[in-house]
């Protein structure tokens, strides 16, 4: 299940950009990404760091937000709703703001987008069987038309984007050999 609470604004006393630049914080991420539990002292192991240097540089990485926060992932339908779907919403004249205010309020909506295109939204819904997903699109008819589509399987579960590549550092010109 997606990471649901508020991106919190990050404070920016480092660029992003200088953090990736360092080998070490993407192989902290690469090892945050696998295991985000991880203790302190075995990432630093596993990054050849001590546990207060890797908890400094995994703060920096919180800070200048790009670590976003850590997330708990539940099996929707363990949890009794086992029908997902995507529904996109093109909200009828003047009732942009009241979709955006019902999503937010329907706890079966778990993400809510605002997009380009026909539609304005698209949302993520999971509901425990057929007539209680009809249920929540109802609510979105009095304001719009809704266009939803059912989760049959997942081809590529939800993952982390690719890291990037550490810069190199720059490669010193070749020395001229040495006169005979």
């Amino acid at each position: 299940m997606p990471n649901n609470r508020q991106p919190r604004p990050a404070i920016r006393e480092e660029n992003p950009g200088s953090l990736l630049a360092d080998p070490v914080n993407v192989r902290i991420l690469a090892e945050l990404g696998r295991n985000a539990r991880v203790p302190m002292s075995q990432l630093g192991r596993r990054v050849g760091l001590s546990a207060p240097a890797v908890t400094e540089r995994v703060a920096r990485l919180e800070r200048c937000g790009v670590i976003a926060g850590y997330r708990l992932e539940l099996d929707p339908a363990a949890l009794g709703y086992p029908v997902s779907a995507y529904v996109r919403v093109r909200p009828g004249p003047g009732q942009l703001r009241r979709i955006a205010e019902l999503a937010a309020s329907i706890p079966e909506v778990t993400e809510c987008y605002r997009i380009t295109g026909e539609d304005c939204f698209i949302m993520r819904v999971y509901a425990p069987a057929i007539d209680e997903f009809e249920a929540v699109l109802d609510k979105f008819l009095l304001y719009g038309q809704t266009t939803s589509s059912i989760v049959q399987s997942t081809a590529v579960p939800p993952r982390s984007l690719p890291l990037p590549a550490p810069l190199a550092a720059p490669v010193a010109p070749a020395a001229p050999p040495a006169a005979r």
